[in-house]
C-alpha cells in the first residue's frame, strides 16, 4: 500500500530569490497546513515557479529559510528532502518500461528487490494502470505518461507534494477529468500538497487554499471562495475570474456601507468603510448582473444602470451579454442557460436596464488610489 508518511507542515519565511537586480520573489512568508493542497496562482513571471522550485532545493534562496515540519531544509540537498516531484514535462526515461521509470527514485535511495517491486505494482494500482508495468512511455497516451510520472513522484512516500503545471499539456477535457483524479488521490493520501498554476479553474477547483502572487509578492491568500467573494485588489478580482470594475465617489456613509456615485449619475451601494468624498474602485461579478430589456429612455435606480447590448456571446452553459453604458463604460453580465438555450429578445443594439443586489459589488484596491 502506497501512501505518504506523515504529512508534513511547509512554512517559508520572507523568502527571496534575486536574479541580477530582479526580486523574483520578494520576501514570501506562508504557512501550509499538514494533508492540505495549495495553489501557487499568477501570471507568468510572478514568482509561482520560482518559490516551488527553491521549496524542491532546485534553486538557492537568496535569502529566506524554508521549514519543513519546524526543521530547517534551506541548505539540505534535494535527495535528502523527501520531497515527490511532478512537472509539466514528465520527464520519463524513453528507453525504461513504465515499472523502471517508477522504480528509479526508491533505487537512487537504496530501495531493490521485492520491496521495490511491491512498491512499483501498488503505485501501479494506485493511478489505476495495474497492466502498464511493461509498456515503454512512447505506447502511453498523454494521461497515462502523467499517471506514470506522478505514480513515480509518490512511490518514494513523500512527506511533501509539488506539482508544477502538471496538467498543462493535457487537453481540456482530459485535463479536468484528471484534475478531479488527482485531487482525489491527494485527499486519500492525505500529503502535504503545493501545486504551481496560471489555470483560474484549476486552482478553483482542487486548492483547499489560493496563494495568488504578483511581481514576487503575495496578493491575496485564502479559501477559493473567499478570495472569489472577496478580492482585496483589482488585480486580484480581474486575475481571479472575470469582473466588472466601476470608479466613483464616496457620497454617503452609513455603518459597513457606502453610496459610491460614478460618472453620468449612476449610483451604487457597497459594503465597506471609506471616508466621504473619497474615490474607490468597485468590483462586480459578472454572474452577479442580470438585465431586462426596457425602452431606450428607461431611468435606472440605485445599484442598476441602463445600457445597450453590445454583444452577445453564447457559451453553452451561459450566454455573456457585453454591454455599453450611458457615459460609455463597458459592463459584462453572464446568464446561464437553464433551458440549454441562449435568452431569447436580447440582441446586440437592445435597450436593458443592468441590475445587481446591494451587496454584490466589493470595493478592491487599485494602482489609482
Amino acid at each position: 500500500m502506497i501512501g505518504a508518511a506523515t504529512p508534513a507542515t511547509l512554512r517559508l519565511k520572507d523568502l527571496t530569490k534575486l536574479f541580477g537586480t530582479t526580486r523574483a520573489v520578494d520576501r514570501v512568508s506562508m504557512t501550509i497546513e499538514p494533508g492540505s493542497m495549495v495553489a501557487l496562482l499568477g501570471p507568468s513571471g510572478c514568482g509561482k515557479t520560482t518559490t516551488l522550485r527553491m521549496v524542491a532545493g532546485l534553486i538557492e534562496p537568496s535569502a529566506g529559510e524554508i521549514f519543513l515540519d519546524e526543521r530547517p531544509i534551506t541548505s539540505v540537498p534535494v535527495h535528502r528532502r523527501n520531497i515527490g516531484m511532478l512537472f509539466q514535462n514528465y520527464a520519463l526515461f524513453p528507453h525504461m518500461t513504465v515499472a523502471e521509470n517508477i522504480a528509479f527514485g526508491l533505487e537512487t535511495r537504496g530501495i531493490r528487490g521485492r520491496d521495490a517491486a511491491d512498491r512499483v505494482a501498488a503505485a501501479l494500482q494506485m493511478v489505476q494502470l495495474p497492466e502498464y508495468g511493461s509498456r515503454l512511455p512512447a505506447a502511453l497516451s498523454g494521461g497515462q505518461q502523467q499517471r506514470v510520472a506522478l505514480a513515480r513522484a509518490l512511490v518514494v512516500e513523500p512527506i511533501l507534494l509539488l506539482l508544477d503545471e502538471p496538467l498543462g499539456a493535457l487537453d481540456k477535457a482530459l485535463r479536468e477529468s484528471m484534475q478531479v483524479e488527482l485531487r482525489a488521490l491527494q485527499r486519500r493520501l492525505g500529503i502535504t500538497t503545493v501545486m504551481v498554476t496560471h489555470d483560474q479553474d484549476e486552482a478553483l477547483t482542487m486548492a483547499d487554499r489560493i496563494v495568488i502572487m504578483r511581481d514576487g509578492r503575495i496578493e491575496q491568500a485564502g479559501e477559493p471562495g473567499e478570495i472569489y467573494l472577496n478580492p482585496v485588489s483589482r488585480f486580484v478580482a480581474g486575475f481571479l475570474g472575470a469582473s466588472n470594475f466601476l470608479r466613483g465617489r464616496v457620497v454617503e456613509r452609513a455603518p459597513d456601507q457606502i453610496i459610491v456615485e460614478m460618472p453620468g449619475g449612476l449610483s451604487v451601494s457597497a459594503t465597506a468603510d471609506r471616508p466621504v468624498g473619497s474615490e474607490v474602485t468597485l468590483a462586480l461579478r459578472p454572474e452577479a448582473v442580470t438585465i431586462e430589456v426596457t425602452a431606450a429612455d428607461a431611468e435606472a435606480a440605485r445599484n442598476a444602470a441602463a445600457a445597450q447590448v453590445e454583444q452577445v456571446i453564447y457559451h453553452g452553459f451561459a450566454t455573456h451579454f457585453h454591454l455599453r453604458l450611458r457615459d460609455g463604460a463597458p459592463l459584462i453580465a453572464f446568464e446561464q442557460n437553464r433551458d440549454r438555450s441562449a435568452p431569447q429578445g436580447i440582441a446586440p443594439g437592445s435597450y436593458v436596464v443592468a441590475r445587481w443586489a446591494a451587496d454584490s459589488a466589493r470595493v478592491v484596491r487599485d494602482a489609482a488610489d
